[in-house]
């Protein structure tokens, strides 16, 4: 069934004329009676009695009819709620971001959206990169700020800023004699393994093999958790430069090897992107985002 067929039989319903139905729905007569007679042989008899100048509805046809009614009912309140899409006065975007961005990095961005997007409601979910990755592929998400070193083809990344990885460590710690670490000063040391990081992505991205020899003590899929322990002594971490944001904390930039994230904006490839959306990577793109 096609929604023309569905508009000339609730033509026809309402005048009860065929000649009158056609007109109404600016159709020719010969077009509206071949495209109910096709309804017809769908449904498997007649829908219509004819007598004389007036066209009646058969039983099969006020069986049908309300059923019919609500196809016309939900398409119309489709085509209402995609015309809201592109003109109601709130703007809703639903913004991913990976659990290890610093939300340091996020406010002044967030800032200036409210001052260029009105009405933006954004609803923000806080995951890992690849539970970002299957939310967006499965349209659970219109966009999402995170930094992984390979995304599908199907994602479109937007760089916006780099960020180098550091070891951070309770104030006092021996680390504290270096301007710089190495993967290899860290060996033995006591570690805390930030379960959502990808550093070992990109770690393995640069072609480097040298396994992270530490003794890990303790695990944790919290960040705050995680810098929590550092600055009460139990270990150190290697973490996203931004992210550190506790008291206690202090850091050294990773050189051997410098190891560092592109932070990006990614969206579905080939999207279409609705009006709050194409807004957002405009922000994006033109907002100047704080680096070392």
């Amino acid at each position: 069934m096609e929604m023309h067929q569905v508009r000339y039989f609730l033509a026809v319903c309402k005048v009860e004329n065929f000649t009158r139905a056609a007109e109404s729905c600016n159709v020719a007569q010969p077009s509206l009676t071949k495209a109910i007679r096709k309804l017809e042989d769908e449904f498997g008899g007649p829908l219509f009695h004819r007598e004389r100048n007036r066209s009646i509805l058969t039983e099969l046809g006020r069986r049908v009819k309300p059923h019919i009614d609500r196809m016309a009912e939900a398409s119309m309140a489709a085509k209402q709620d995609a015309a809201g899409f592109f003109t109601d006065g709130t703007m809703k975007v639903r913004l991913g971001v990976m659990s290890t961005i610093a939300p340091t990095r996020m406010v002044g961005f967030l800032a200036r959206l409210r001052e260029e997007v009105h009405h933006l409601e954004l609803e923000l979910k806080e995951a890992s990169g690849s539970a970002l990755i299957a939310a967006m592929t499965a349209g659970e998400l219109d966009v999402a700020l995170m930094a992984m070193p390979n995304l599908p083809d199907s994602l479109y990344a937007t760089p916006l800023y780099l960020e180098r990885y550091v070891v951070a460590f309770p104030a006092g710690h021996a680390f504290q004699q270096s301007n710089t670490l190495s993967i290899d000063t860290l060996k033995g040391a006591d570690y805390l393994t930030r379960v959502h990081c990808e550093f070992a992505d990109h770690y393995e991205a640069l072609g480097k093999s040298r396994p992270l020899n530490v003794n890990v003590r303790y695990s944790s899929e919290r960040e705050d958790w995680v810098q929590a322990m550092v600055a009460a002594g139990l270990g150190c971490s290697i973490m996203p430069e931004h992210l550190p944001s506790m008291d206690g904390i202090t850091t050294r930039p990773l050189e051997d090897p410098k190891v560092s994230r592109c932070v990006s904006l990614v969206t579905v490839a080939g999207r279409r992107h609705s009006p709050a959306l194409a807004a957002m990577v405009r922000v994006a793109k033109r907002h100047i985002w704080p680096t070392e």
